[in-house]
């Protein structure tokens, strides 16, 4: 399979990275800031902190920024489908990475193996519909314990449409939006990607008839933050 992503984000780490990622909607491009966006420090967020116990499940860790952070402090499982990314992440010292889909959770994970469980940078999104999201949290209720928390991000619709986020469809339903785009690194092209943009509402929404509700959210300036717990009614 194709992985420009996760080749332009190893031979950045390995130091052999000469050109450009670039992410492609038709014909608006931008530069990938990968340095920025995967090898930056870790921000130590208090809030997101207080709801996060071990063992904790990080979900589409990218190249382990978080990962790192967190395993000094508690069992953390690192999961991405990209086998490269996957090395990368053992490469920077991730204890335990493994090439997985968050998407497919229970096919990979005992019941209740995790006490709590991270997606930071969108990644749920590519759910692709409000169906795929409730899917995933059904899922999720699975791996995780009885008392498990959660925490999730995506972009706000409203915030992503003021902002002019990249690759950004709008909807013509409230609260709901689209990313479309592709990556290209040296010639190879990869999947077009479908992000489904949701607002917190519509998060809440995607939690009714499963094991989860939205106990807390903060808002940036394009993107909200969630964190979910288990109910007693779900």
């Amino acid at each position: 399979m194709v992985d420009p992503f996760g080749r332009a984000v190893r031979d950045h780490h390995r130091g052999e990275r000469e050109q450009p990622l670039v992410d492609r909607d038709g014909e608006r491009t931008r530069e990938h800031r990968i340095e920025e966006w995967y090898f930056g420090e870790h921000d130590p967020d208090a809030w997101r902190d207080s709801w996060l116990e071990g063992p904790l499940l990080d979900m589409g860790a990218g190249a382990g920024r978080d990962t790192l952070y967190y395993q000094d402090r508690f069992e953390t499982v690192a999961i991405e489908v990209s086998e490269q990314l996957v090395e990368t992440m053992r490469d920077r010292g991730v204890e335990d990475a493994r090439q997985g889909d968050m998407f497919a959770l229970r096919e990979q994970f005992d019941p209740n193996r995790f006490r709590s469980a991270h997606a930071i940078g969108t990644q749920v999104g590519l759910a692709g519909s409000m169906a795929g999201v409730r899917a995933f949290l059904d899922d999720l209720a699975v791996v995780t314990t009885p008392d498990a928390t959660a925490v999730l991000d995506n972009y706000a619709p409203d915030r992503a449409a003021e902002a002019d986020v990249f690759a950004y469809r709008p909807d013509p339903a409230s609260g709901l939006a689209h990313r479309v785009f592709h990556c290209v690194y040296q010639g190879d092209v990869g999947p077009t990607l479908l992000f489904r943009l949701f607002s917190v509402d519509r998060l809440r929404q995607a939690t009714v008839g499963t094991q989860w509700e939205v106990l807390a959210t903060r808002h940036g300036e394009t993107q909200w933050r969630a964190a979910l717990g288990k109910n007693q009614h779900g």
